[in-house]
């Protein structure tokens, strides 16, 4: 049957109405998580990868009332969908191998899409971390998986109904994948060293993901200083606590993650943090494009071309052109950055930037709820580690004011001394004070030489 029929069929028409962010942020418009006409279209929409006029129909409903003098309750699908967009934003079929431009068409309007929920509704009215939740294929009912049933538990759940039969959406999504958001952090970091075009659409998808993770720690730092005798901290139930605790990753992996940020592309690197998708650096054909862009869609007769066909075969692809290639010119929208060329050995400007920002974001994290991740002086003796043995370019590169910018000022302050007293003499007094200030560099810095002649 055609995913365009049966539009008669009966229709839930429940739906809940979640404001809980919109006194945190003037921005934020409540949310209606639909299970009516527009989700269930959609979710007919999807499966059969009609994925362009999906999302104009999700834009259209994020967007409905933003004219209005008084914006009314945003219409969200349900996480599902929102989970099976985020993998459309980067998957390597509909993106960097995508075999027609309706493909590259979607994989644009899912990052638009995307975007428009964060900017218009906010992570927490969007229930992001829901949507955006790792987990394995056989766990994640979540993402469509079959239930387990007996006798006594034949009835349908929700998450049943809003279910998606597509390979995407379940065992082929960036959800289930990928072992742990550090991972996916590891896996694009090493792109931006060894695969350009790659690295072309995932610092897009990661730059979004950084911007959902410091939005939703900053509404909910809002919402504990407006209500400061919460014994519950609504920042623990941040999605930036999510990543760090949960997922398949083991507990306490400081570590790891600090590896993550700061992925270098070696081999070493690449076995911790490899690809997501199989053979996902790989290019289709140049012949590959004319030959199946003719594939022919017959709806009466059920035959879908290329929107049923998930993967490419192997012989239709190759190996990507060296590092040096050019990111494709409708991907270069990433702003000017303070960086020059000594950036290069972390993969370029933009790259040292999402570094940066989640290094303050793990920062902060430290600070406020050191139980949770680790305390705040082990990160910064771990980010030591990973620093000092730079090369000087590099090293500078990372402790320049320009870098020092997406710090906290203490943040900076704290940081920019640990960093100094590993490289000076012993026997420096220690300051008086976390902040550095000109004094305490007079007193305890620039007096005393550096504890190896070396560089």
């Amino acid at each position: 049957m055609s995913p365009l029929a049966s539009s008669q069929e009966s229709i839930p028409s429940v739906y809940s109405i979640d404001s809980s962010e919109s006194s945190s942020s003037p921005s934020a418009r409540p949310s209606i998580h639909l299970e009516p006409l527009p989700a269930w279209r959609t979710a007919k929409l999807l499966p059969y990868e009609l994925h362009v006029p999906a999302l104009h129909l999700l834009i259209s409903l994020v967007t409905f009332g933003t004219a209005s003098s008084t914006p009314t309750p945003a219409f969200l699908p349900p996480q599902q969908q929102l989970a099976l967009v985020a993998t459309l934003a980067i998957h390597p079929s509909i993106t960097t191998r995508a075999q027609n431009e309706d493909r590259l068409q979607a994989s644009n309007l899912a990052l638009r899409y995307l975007r428009l929920v964060l900017d218009l509704v906010g992570p927490i009215n969007g229930n992001l971390a829901d949507a955006f939740a790792f987990s394995t294929v056989e766990t994640s009912s979540r993402r469509g998986a079959k239930r387990r049933t007996t006798g006594d538990d034949l009835s349908p759940t929700k998450d049943d109904l809003h279910s998606i039969n597509s390979e995407l959406a379940n065992a082929g999504s960036i959800w289930a994948r990928a072992q742990d958001f550090w991972h996916v952090v590891g896996w694009a970091f090493n792109c931006s060293l060894l695969h350009q075009r790659r690295w072309g659409r995932w610092q897009l998808w990661l730059q979004y993901m950084i911007d959902v993770l410091d939005s939703d720690w900053t509404l909910r730092a809002q919402m504990r200083i407006d209500d400061p005798d919460n014994e519950q901290d609504p920042r623990e139930s941040s999605l930036m606590v999510q990543y760090l605790n949960g997922g398949n990753a083991p507990a306490r992996q400081e570590r790891r993650i600090l590896r993550a940020v700061f992925a270098d592309g070696t081999s070493k690197s690449m076995g911790e943090f490899s690809e997501i998708w199989r053979n996902e650096t790989k290019e289709l054909k140049k012949h590959t494009d004319m030959k199946k862009s003719e594939a022919k869609i017959n709806i009466e007769a059920d035959v879908w071309g290329l929107y049923m066909n998930e993967s490419s075969s192997s012989s239709d692809l190759e190996d990507t052109p060296p590092a040096t290639s050019p990111i494709p010119a409708e991907l270069e929208t990433s702003p000017q950055t303070p960086f020059s060329d000594v950036s290069a050995p972390f993969g370029g400007p933009q790259s040292i930037v999402l570094r940066l920002r989640l290094l303050s974001l793990l920062s902060t994290v430290s600070v406020f709820l050191p139980q949770t991740f680790t305390p705040l002086s082990t990160l910064y003796d771990l980010y030591l580690e990973h620093v000092r043995p730079l090369p000087v370019p590099s090293f500078f590169t990372l402790i320049c004011p320009s870098s020092m910018q997406y710090f906290h000022q203490s943040a900076a302050s704290s940081i920019t001394q640990v960093i100094l007293r590993s490289l000076i003499a012993s026997s420096a007094p220690p300051p008086l004070t976390d902040d550095l200030t000109q004094k305490d560099l007079e007193r305890c810095y620039l007096p005393f030489p550096a504890n190896t002649g070396s560089i």
